[in-house]
């Protein structure tokens, strides 16, 4: 890439021209751990009386569960030393440790903790530690602070940092009380991202990117007075279960990815529909199995709107299919809901877009969808049934699952264009263009995410309620190994040394 820059010149009177040259910037190489522990979601229908067929077609297939010596910052910094060890890092070139998680636990520290624990490691195997000079910030904003985090490495990149490499982690536990409408999209995991210039995976197009962010109030909260009185004698781990309202959530995400896509449409001069039908893999954050789907399939409805002659007919065919109006239905397309106005309890199942989701269930059934939806959203999908909920980690993860089996398919070409969309609750979105780099299949065959899903340990009902609720477990088949464990917990809370409720961490070779 290269630009052109007015620099003033001290001995002539007009502007002299200075020919900036700019590396492309992108992703290298991507590693996971998700924790052993599986609920498979049939099991759970039935001890919880829930319908599978729906669960299997909205949710997916299982989830994973946290260990009872697990924390946000051992699933990180286990995926952060696979990192280093598969792409063969010098860590002494890792400037940046970027980590983006909506389940920290210490309102103070963050990356730093991750790399405190991934240093040790590295030295007792007599490698040398990560950078001194190393950034360590920590990004949080719901699902979104991993895409954040990837966007601060990215310009760090470009500018004070050039010609090092960053690191960005992106772990969380998502945990749901049980009984609510959100425990079968629970999850756990973390996935680490090797940033650099002239990247050898993907190369990531912030320039051409699309933003959008709005205070949504109760979309998808988790205030701090939720902590107060719990009794965490026997375990240690505070349960973060979030303040949530499941259909609203739904409206939020629909909306802000419409304003993204839009924003991306309008940076870089594109057709919509022309745009959406010309790329053949899309990556979005992705809470459970449906939710993408939908966001996409209303992206190209409202792309059909824009587009031309036979664009609207073939967007009338489905309003004549559900018994729309056309008409009705492209001015709402041409509104702006005040989607915030929606948050009380009175408003929150109304829709934003109640015409528009009459006419998606007509174009589900319709011959176009497959081939314009689930096609393009297929690479890594049936991976991601056996998941849940990531969180900030549910799109690399999806990006890790999707690059293998383009890997096994030969599915990708270099240069070819793919576009990921994050979001995060609360409420903003992100849409941004990857391009594949010449040796992306170089890359992708060092992530080894089947290998992070191979080890499983299936939980009964007895052992998933004791995970789940902080209690100690019996009957658990497992012994950590190649990965971070909390070894004990601070209790001194003296005058003259404190460590109340601190972590320490070992790592278990």
């Amino acid at each position: 890439m290269r630009e052109t820059t007015k620099i003033p010149g001290p001995d002539l009177p007009g502007p002299r021209i200075k020919t900036v040259h700019r590396k492309p910037i992108g992703i290298s190489g991507l590693a996971a751990y998700v924790p052993p522990y599986r609920v498979w979601l049939e099991d759970w229908c039935s001890w919880t009386n829930n319908h599978w067929p729906k669960i299997r077609e909205v949710v997916g297939r299982s989830f994973r569960v946290r260990g009872p010596d697990q924390s946000v910052y051992t699933l990180a910094a286990t995926a952060v030393l696979r990192l280093i060890d598969q792409y063969d890092v010098d860590p002494r070139r890792v400037k940046f440790l970027g980590l983006g998680t909506e389940s920290s636990t210490d309102n103070s520290a963050g990356a730093i903790i991750v790399k405190g624990m991934v240093d040790r490691a590295l030295v007792s195997r007599g490698k040398p530690p990560i950078s001194r000079s190393c950034e360590v910030p920590e990004f949080k904003h719901a699902c979104l602070g991993g895409v954040y985090g990837m966007k601060g490495a990215i310009r760090q990149l470009a500018l004070d940092g050039a010609g090092s490499q960053a690191i960005v982690v992106c772990a969380d536990i998502a945990e749901y009380a049980r009984g609510s409408s959100g425990e079968p999209t629970q999850g756990a995991g973390a996935v680490a991202m090797l940033l650099e210039e002239n990247p050898t995976l993907v190369t990531v197009d912030l320039v051409g990117s699309g933003s959008a962010a709005d205070y949504r109030i109760m979309d998808f909260r988790k205030p701090m007075l939720r902590f107060c009185g719990q009794d965490r004698s026997e375990s240690h781990q505070v349960q973060d279960y979030p303040v949530f309202n499941g259909k609203y959530s739904t409206t939020c995400y629909i909306d802000e990815t419409l304003h993204a896509m839009s924003d991306m449409y309008e940076k870089r001069a594109l057709n919509a529909i022309e745009y959406l039908r010309s790329l053949r893999t899309l990556f979005m954050h992705r809470p459970y199995r449906r939710m993408p789907e939908t966001g996409f399939s209303v992206s190209y409805l409202f792309a059909l709107s824009r587009g031309g002659a036979a664009d609207r007919a073939e967007l009338a065919s489905y309003c004549y299919e559900s018994g729309v109006d056309p008409h009705a239905v492209r001015a709402e397309m041409l509104g702006e809901p005040a989607v915030a106005s929606f948050a009380n309890a009175e408003s929150l199942n109304f829709e934003a877009y109640p015409l528009t989701m009459a006419v998606l269930r007509a174009f589900r059934a319709s011959r176009h969808y497959r081939r314009e939806i689930l096609d393009k959203l297929a690479l890594g999908s049936d991976t991601m049934l056996d998941l849940g909920n990531l969180y900030t980690a549910a799109l690399p993860a999806w990006l890790a699952a999707g690059f293998e089996q383009a890997l096994d398919e030969n599915s990708l070409t270099a240069g070819e264009e793919i576009l990921t969309l994050g979001y995060g609750s609360g409420d903003a979105a992100e849409v941004i263009p990857f391009f594949m780099a010449d040796n992306w299949r170089e890359a992708a065959a060092a992530i080894g995410f089947s290998d992070a899903m191979s080890l499983t340990v299936d939980l009964n009902e007895a052992q998933y309620h004791a995970l789940h609720d902080g209690r100690r477990v019996t009957g658990l088949d497992y012994v950590p190994r190649n990965e971070f464990i909390i070894d004990r917990v601070g209790q001194s809370n003296d005058r003259h040394f404190a460590d109340l409720g601190i972590e320490y961490y070992r790592y278990v070779s």
